[in-house]
């Protein structure tokens, strides 16, 4: 996926630049809201005006009919909130009040994006000259060029995420998950219909990529519902445009919610579950939720909220549930807290269906090594786990960041078909099939190398002997260069006034 997320992206590329002249003094959690609601006010606006002119062409006067747009989905752009209106204002002073305006108006028509659009355009921190630019830069490039409308915004709304994401650091985690593990858990799970749930949902790129992957396999979107929530008011505003652009109908409850304390879908059974938790959340009220009635597996730590999270979504599992889940590397082994008698209640109920070790970098946010876990209440493989150790895939794209390859996701997602068909072999180094009772006898660690062991290496056809005197002769050579240094080290020290006894 790395070739695919960073080639072909011209379009999104020239937004970007475009948008991150606005940046100005302000930072990038600031101006977030304003790039990607610029790119959602042109989204429904394109749309408004294509269902516009075909009405128009009719000649049967419907064009100004609410109905007609709602009942394809299509939100209603009253006329002072139309493109043409926000062009025409582009380079006047009042452009952020026109901006404003056409959200409050679209907000007004529209009952689903109520509260939901930014409507800080005219404030004075935001440079209107720049302001203007970008809004030309929207009117002026013809769509078409570049695909359907509809998916080449949607590229762009993911792709802004992405880079803001990257501008943000560490404070982005809790709205973007970077797209390649997003890919993975869904490939895995597959979910071609039923309900989808992310309780933490963030920008809702789990929702999204499970409808790719439906279009993908030529299935119906309309085939899943989608549920989520999330704690943070902005994040969860974002979820709604980016959904809405995708054309993805989704309840994510009518505010946001402590998914602990305000479970907005209390009754709800997914079939599908696929989340990316806060890494190791610390004080999340576990004191107020002793006796609650998610910890079937036992009650989670104060200090980490990884085994809520956990137990929270297998609450929420129908009796054909799958989850696929991202947690930090320290819920596969840690016995703090109780962590380790729920981690042996969940294995020993024999609900954990594989566990995938992934490579480092691949968050902008932080270096935490995680790890995929897979749960079924229907596994095939009863009374197995499969390991997969996948630490060494993936290509650095930047000089901080990795990306999982297409080919790299498409073996993880094979792995996990072959094994439940009974057909997977074990593969030293990379997959590796265990009973619980190999589990138990690692004391319920679920640490994939522990259970794959290393790859053997190939013999390189050199001789021993021939190896060792050149591995020593290297070795002489690094001693030298070594001392040089040392030697070096100590004359510079000295010089300043500071002599190594």
């Amino acid at each position: 996926m790395a070739k695919k997320n960073t080639a072909d992206i011209g379009f999104e590329k020239e937004i970007w630049k475009a948008a991150d002249l606005l940046r100005g003094n302000l930072d990038a959690s600031e101006y977030k809201s304003v790039v990607l609601g610029l790119i959602f006010l042109k989204y429904i606006s394109d749309r408004f005006e294509a269902k516009y002119n075909a009405l128009v062409a009719e000649g049967d006067g419907f064009e100004e009919d609410k109905d007609e747009y709602t009942s394809e989905n299509i939100f209603f752009v009253p006329q002072e909130a139309r493109w043409s209106v926000v062009a025409e204002a582009a380079h006047t002073p009042e452009v952020g009040t026109v901006i404003d305006n056409a959200m409050r108006l679209i907000e007004k028509e529209n009952v689903r994006l109520k509260g939901i659009l930014p409507k800080n355009f005219a404030r004075p921190e935001l440079d209107k000259r720049r302001l203007g630019d970008v809004v030309d830069l929207f009117t002026n490039i013809q769509m078409k060029e570049h695909g359907d409308t509809k998916d080449i915004l949607g590229r762009t709304y993911e792709y802004c995420l992405s880079k803001f994401a990257e501008a943000e650091g560490k404070l982005a985690g809790e709205f973007y998950t970077p797209a390649c593990i997003v890919r993975t858990l869904v490939e895995v799970l597959q979910p071609y219909s039923g309900r989808v749930y992310d309780p933490c949902c963030g920008s809702g790129g789990m929702f999204v990529q499970s409808a790719k992957f439906i279009e993908r396999h030529q299935g119906n979107i309309n085939n899943i519902s989608v549920f989520g929530q999330d704690s943070n008011p902005t994040t969860w505003k974002m979820a709604q445009m980016n959904l809405a652009i995708r054309g993805i109908e989704a309840d994510l409850g009518k505010f946001a919610a402590d998914t602990f304390f305000n479970d907005l879908h209390p009754t709800l059974k997914a079939d599908f579950i696929l989340a990316n938790p806060p890494f190791n959340l610390s004080d999340w009220g576990a004191d107020k939720l002793q006796d609650d009635v998610r910890w079937k597996y036992g009650i989670p730590p104060a200090g980490n909220a990884n085994f809520a999270w956990l137990q929270h979504m297998i609450h929420h599992l129908s009796p054909r549930g799958r989850i696929g889940m991202v947690l930090a590397n320290g819920s596969l082994s840690s016995q703090t807290g109780g962590e380790g008698t729920i981690r042996e209640n969940i294995i020993n109920a024999d609900l954990v269906e594989g566990i995938v070790a992934m490579p480092s970098q691949l968050f902008y946010t932080t270096g935490i090594p995680v790890s995929l876990w897979f749960l079924n209440r229907t596994k095939k493989q009863t009374g197995k786990i499969l390991f997969v150790d996948a630490r060494n895939m993936g290509t650095m794209v930047t000089r901080k960041l990795r990306e999982l390859s297409e080919d790299d996701i498409m073996k993880i997602a094979k792995t996990f078909e072959d094994f439940e068909a009974g057909t997977l072999e074990n593969k030293k180094g990379y997959c590796a099939i265990a009973t619980l009772e190999d589990v138990a006898k690692q004391d319920y660690i679920l640490t994939p190398g522990r259970y794959v062991g290393i790859a053997e290496v190939e013999d390189d056809g050199e001789p021993f002997q021939e190896k060792m005197k050149r591995l020593t002769s290297e070795l002489s050579d690094m001693f030298a260069q070594s001392h040089q240094l040392e030697d070096e080290i100590r004359k510079q020290l000295k010089s300043i006034g500071y002599e190594l006894k």
